[in-house]
Parts: structure tokens; sequence; C-alpha cells
């Protein structure tokens, strides 16, 4: 962890992710100290293509790709959408090029023509993705020679019945029609499953409301191994790895990436072996201890998170909702994010901001409102910010869409200088303050 302490820091400047580009700010007297929290340094990955094709080669506990598929099979290969920072556009063509292999081997049967792939995007419950969005995501030469669509939670879904332990399992038709399902993912801190990647993508990604609303409801949220950065006894990652099996999905190539977006570790193979081998590693990259609470904590987001305020929200949330926060209660975030989107678009940003607009101004009301009769599939952002804003407030920094945010009760502020000098007119004495350039790969726990 990086320290700056002389004299509160006044004069020197900092800086904060701020869509694709930084924000400069420097401390107002009233901040006594500020520490730059960064998480554990790891060296990335030299040459991410020459990883991913040693670790097709090499899949863990499944058999290769190439050896999985036939040239008459239906294969639907889901990949992650926009506002995942995943690099699909190395992944994707690594994946189509394993399917269309035919190697000396009378035991490899590959040469899957492209007619027979579909790429489906995993929105979830958010907008479908644009066609730039997905050049930028598969590359032009994918988007022209392949069926690329997006994934549409209220409409396009076949049920497989219940799971064993009572959740209503809805997924994609074309996933559930396929002869074999792979998919991409990253593997990062994540709410409510722990760590991202593996079968989640099968599981949310894909998912029909019934199962997005089973899993992300209160009595699944309320559960104390549902929370950030744990895999032990956590049934929301049990829930969506269930998913995941009964979907049939086969084969994922999933990575760990820095706050720079930079490629840490890779896996390809079966979606358990490979997400469990790679939450060690993503644990070891994110986790960071502070050894005293701040009155203030910068929760840096950077894009494509910071696009809309859904998303970027996620931040604040990592910084506030971990078992043992490192802010002090009643304590400020300060959230830079530009947020050209608003709220956001899909069907669950605009749940969410119902939700806001009726009740963020009195959070433990809300709470207790939608703990008593639940929120439809979406809304459970507003369920944990609701958290968050019971324990402490938060302040969204150069938001270009500040009336969508009024509208939610959400504080906002020009710079992140005024937004220092609020907190201080807050707390009534100078602050203490930590700045986490990357907020949601990094799980800042006291102690």
């Amino acid at each position: 962890m990086e320290r700056d302490e002389e004299s509160g820091g006044v004069g020197k400047s900092y800086q904060a992710p701020f869509g694709r580009g930084r924000l400069t700010f420097s401390l107002p007297p009233a901040v006594a100290s500020l520490d730059v929290i960064a998480a554990p340094a790891f060296p990335p990955l030299e040459d991410l293509p020459a990883a991913v094709t040693q670790a097709l080669a090499h899949p863990l506990g499944a058999p290769r790709l190439r050896d999985l598929a036939q040239p008459d099979v239906q294969v639907c290969l889901v990949f992650t959408d926009a506002t995942r920072a995943c690099p699909d556009e190395v992944l994707v063509p690594a994946l189509l090029a394993e399917l269309a292999a035919r190697l000396s081997s009378p035991k490899s049967a590959a040469g899957v023509p492209d007619a027979n792939i579909t790429l489906l995007c995993a929105t979830g419950l958010h907008r479908a993705s644009t066609p730039a969005e997905k050049i930028a995501k598969l590359g032009a030469d994918i988007v022209a020679r392949c069926r690329v669509v997006d994934h549409d939670a209220q409409q396009d879904v076949v049920s497989l019945g219940q799971t064993e332990h009572g959740i209503p399992l809805t997924i994609n038709r074309v996933a559930a029609a396929a002869d074999l399902l792979l998919a991409t993912g990253v593997v990062e801190p994540h709410q409510y499953a722990g760590f991202s990647g593996g079968s989640k993508i099968v599981g949310v990604g894909i998912a029909g409301e019934p199962t997005i609303a089973f899993t992300h409801g209160p009595a699944m949220l309320d559960q104390p191994g549902a929370r950030l950065g744990n895999l032990q006894g956590n049934p929301f990652q049990a829930a969506v790895r269930e998913a995941g099996r009964r979907a049939r999905l086969q084969f994922v190539l999933n990575v760990v990436l820095d706050g720079e977006g930079r490629a840490l570790a890779v896996a390809a193979g079966a979606p358990d072996a490979v997400h469990d081998h790679l939450a060690v590693a993503a644990q070891a990259a994110s986790v960071v201890h502070a050894a005293h609470p701040y009155d203030v904590i910068i929760a840096g987001v950077g894009f494509p998170k910071d696009q809309n305020f859904y998303q970027a929200s996620r931040a604040a949330t990592y910084v506030g909702l971990v078992e043992r926060p490192a802010l002090a209660v009643g304590g400020v975030v300060i959230l830079p994010a530009p947020c050209p989107e608003g709220i956001g678009a899909g069907a669950g940003e605009q749940r969410f901001a119902d939700l806001m607009r009726a009740g963020a101004d009195r959070p433990a009301l809300l709470l207790a409102e939608m703990r008593a009769h639940g929120f439809p599939p979406g809304a459970q952002r507003a369920f944990m910010l609701a958290q968050l804003l019971e324990r402490f407030r938060l302040v969204v920094v150069g938001c270009e869409t500040p009336s969508a945010l009024a509208a939610c009760h959400v504080r906002t502020a020009a710079s992140i200088e005024d937004a220092l000098t609020w907190a201080a007119d807050q707390a009534g004495h100078s602050l203490r303050v930590a700045l986490v350039p990357h907020a949601l790969t990094t799980v800042l726990t006291l102690g």
C-alpha cells in the first residue's frame, strides 16, 4: 500500500480513473492524510494470445475443445457484454480457431463451420449491445462471418425446470438447444458470487427473469455467505454452478485482469475447475488489509463500468459492504464517474432507478420494504445501495447527467476537491482519506 501523509498532501496532485482517461485532483486543507491503496502487484502475462493458446492446449478437467466438437454440432459461444472489461477480442477468435481445427488424429473431429456457431452476448437484464460494441468485442471479421445475437431475458428463454434447491432454471433458447455450449468470462471480485466467471455467465448472463429474480432476491442476498470475495459456503455461487451444469455448459475460457485491464492469468476447461483455479489468483491479486478505518474512500471505477450509475455504483458497495469495511461508520464514498448513460437503459437499470427514486432518501425504510415485499430482478442494485446508504454517504463526481442522479436522491459534485470539502464540513474535523484507484478489482478490508 502506497502512502502519502506529507502535510496532508497539499500541493500534490492525484489521479483517479474516469471514463477512458483520468481525473486529476489535489487535496483541500481539510484533508489530513491520503493513502493510495493498490491491489497486490502481479506481473501481467507477456503475451496473452500465446497464453490462451497454451490454456486451450491443456484444459483443466475437460478434453481439449477440438476433441469435444464434431463437424455437424450446433455450437453456442456465450461472450460478455459491453459492461465487462473482458478481452473477448482475443478469447473468442481463439475458441473459434479451436472449433475449426482438424488434427491428423482420428479422434480429433472438430472442423465446425461458422454456419453452425452462434455467438450469444450475455446481457442479463441489461440493454442489448450496439453494432459498434459487438465489433469492439469480437472484431469486424467475426461479426461479418458469424451469427451474433443478444440475449433477451424477457423473451428468448426456455425452462429447464427447477434445480435441486428449488431455483426455477430458465436460460436462453439458443443456448438450451445447442449441442455444445461454451463461454468466455473474467474472474474478478463480485458482490454476491464472491468472484465472477465460470458458470455465472450462464446462470445470470443468459438466464431468464425467473432465475435472475430468485438468485438476486433478498432471501439469497441476505445470506452471510453471499458476499464479495467469498467462495466458501456461498449459496449464490452454488446456484450459478448448478445452473451451469443443468444447462450443459461444457467448456469455458476465463481470464483474471488487474485494475489496468492487463491479463494476469488465463485458464480453459470445465467451468468449475477453471473457476476454482483462477479464483485463487484473483483473490491473491485483489485483497488488501487496511490498518485503520478512513473517513473518506475515493472509489475509482473507469471505463466501461462508469458509463452508467447502475454499474458504477458497484464500486461504492464493494468499498462499503465487505465483511469488515475500511470506512468509518458515517463516512463518505466519493465515486468519480461520468455516467453519460445516466442510470442506465436496460430493464434492470430502470427498475433500480424506480426504487431509488421512491426511497433512497430513507434507506432503512426502503430496505424494510424490499425485504418484506421483494423486488423485481435488476432492482437488487437498489437493495445493495440502500444497505450502503444506511451506514455511509455517497457523492458522485463529474456526472454528465446530474439530474438523473438527483431524481434518485444521489448527491453529486463537480470535482473531487468539492466532494472532499463537503465531507470535511459534514465530519467537523480533518479527514483521513484513501484513494482506491481500482475499487472493482480491489477488496479493501479492515484488519
